[in-house]
């Protein structure tokens, strides 16, 4: 499947990926949440989330004992898997990785709490939680300052979850996988990646909509969509057009509400099983509730890629985060000939920011890449990062997996990434991944026509 899809991206028109320039980035400011940054679970939920992460095992078996299940970085050589450091289960709910970032001002956010430890049947003790969070840019540290745990005590989700007998039904990991979000006003969406689904909470992080996914007015739905839940009696071709994990990645609101776009992370599965050789946008009216029906389509670099964020300029220009996912670390730490447990056996090698525009979309939908800012290669003669520079002066983003990206100001992106603790340690070797805020001036990027 994936030579098929090479050929075909390959074959239609690839001009609109070949031509995107490059454009600098420079370094404006840089925060870090510490890897370790633990919240206290509601007084009224259940004693299981006092603790997270007994299910992380490669079994699943429940573990009590804290930190006794070992961890590695998911990018490590399995020969040679390096540590993060961290043991699970933890004392608290780890308060990250953050997979979506909405900016309430030049160093105020709102953050969005991946779903625990990667999939519904490790994250069952996780908390899905949303931050309000202020970033000091001279210290280099980010502070939360409000935590939301999400809940739907109003039964909205047509769902079991959880949580179910209890009054105030919190959110955890078994249930949904939150991985963006947009706000509209006082209303907030979220982008959701088993169904995928997009849910609607109000400002105290409370369920008040649910919609299912549709494209070209069909529902499309991955294996984990609750509606496909139990696996068929006999082996047979499952229902479904998203893949596992390939879900609702990015997704933004435009600058004045009049719609919301959500992007699929990786590529749909067509009639015959294969996948796609581009990836989709599609358009939802917060004002009606329903999917517009308005499409578009983005070819990635490499069939590979995949997309971590989206963030709307204006009404038909954003930003999107396009990456590789197999890559994390610094290249001047990379290991020197063969996997090594002190080195980093695939360093970071494709993590950029493009900006697309909707409206220059060609005849077969294919929205045009205006270009790139490389997170592996950033400048900053200001020494405003807290973290050391490469070898060649340069600040790099190294992560896995820069998953939010937000338009700050006229030239300034803010760029986070989800450092699914404890499976991510590309900053220092043998130590868990914080989460890391950076601003980015960016003046040729944003003027790109």
């Amino acid at each position: 499947m994936r030579t098929l899809a090479l050929s075909l991206v390959l074959g239609i028109g690839t001009a609109h990926a070949a031509d995107a320039p490059s454009y600098p980035a420079t370094l404006a400011g840089h925060a870090v949440l510490p890897a370790l940054t633990l919240v206290q679970p509601p007084a009224d939920a259940p004693e299981l989330f006092r603790m997270a992460g007994r299910f992380a095992a490669g079994d699943r078996r429940r573990v009590e004992t804290l930190g006794a299940i070992p961890t590695r970085a998911f990018t490590s050589d399995k020969a040679a898997p390096r540590s993060s450091g961290v043991g699970l289960p933890l004392a608290g709910q780890p308060a990250q990785g953050m997979s979506g970032i909405v900016a309430t001002g030049p160093d105020t956010f709102l953050l969005l709490s991946d779903n625990g430890f990667g999939s519904r049947v490790n994250s069952p003790d996780s908390l899905l939680m949303l931050h309000r969070a202020k970033a000091d840019w001279t210290a280099g540290r980010i502070a939360l300052t409000e935590t939301l745990f999400l809940r739907d005590p109003d039964k909205v989700l047509p769902f079991a979850i959880r949580n179910e007998a209890t009054a105030e039904r919190y959110l955890t990991g078994a249930d949904l996988d939150p991985e963006s979000l947009a706000v509209v006003g006082e209303r907030w969406f979220v982008g959701e990646e088993f169904g995928p689904y997009l849910i609607e909470l109000d400002g105290t992080g409370k369920v008040t909509a649910f919609h299912e996914t549709e494209v070209d007015g069909q529902p499309v739905r991955s294996p984990d969509h609750y509606l496909l839940g139990q696996l068929p009696a006999t082996p047979s071709a499952a229902p479904f057009a998203v893949r596992r994990s390939r879900g609702f990645e990015p997704m933004s609101a435009a600058p004045d509400g009049s719609r919301l776009v959500a992007m699929f992370e990786g590529a749909l599965f067509d009639e015959k099983g294969e996948p796609e050789p581009f990836l989709r946008l599609v358009a939802f009216d917060p004002a009606a509730g329903s999917w517009t029906g308005e499409a578009w389509r983005y070819r990635p670099e490499d069939p590979a890629n995949v997309i971590g964020d989206l963030a709307f300029i204006d009404r038909d220009t954003a930003l999107v985060i396009e990456r590789d996912d197999a890559t994390e670390g610094a290249a001047s730490q990379a290991c020197p000939a063969e996997p090594r447990p002190d080195c980093f056996n695939k360093p970071a090698a494709f993590k950029r920011v493009y900006k697309i525009d909707l409206a220059q979309a060609d005849a077969e939908g294919f929205v045009r890449k205006l270009g790139y800012v490389d997170l592996l290669d950033i400048a900053d003669p200001d020494g405003k990062a807290h973290a050391p520079l490469e070898p060649n002066g340069r600040f790099v983003f190294p992560f896995q997996g820069p998953e939010g990206v937000a338009v700050v100001g006229p030239d300034l992106i803010a760029v986070i990434n989800d450092n699914n603790l404890p499976y991510n340690a590309a900053r220092r070797i043998g130590e868990p991944d914080g989460s890391e805020i950076v601003v980015l001036r960016v003046p040729e990027l944003m003027a790109a026509r």
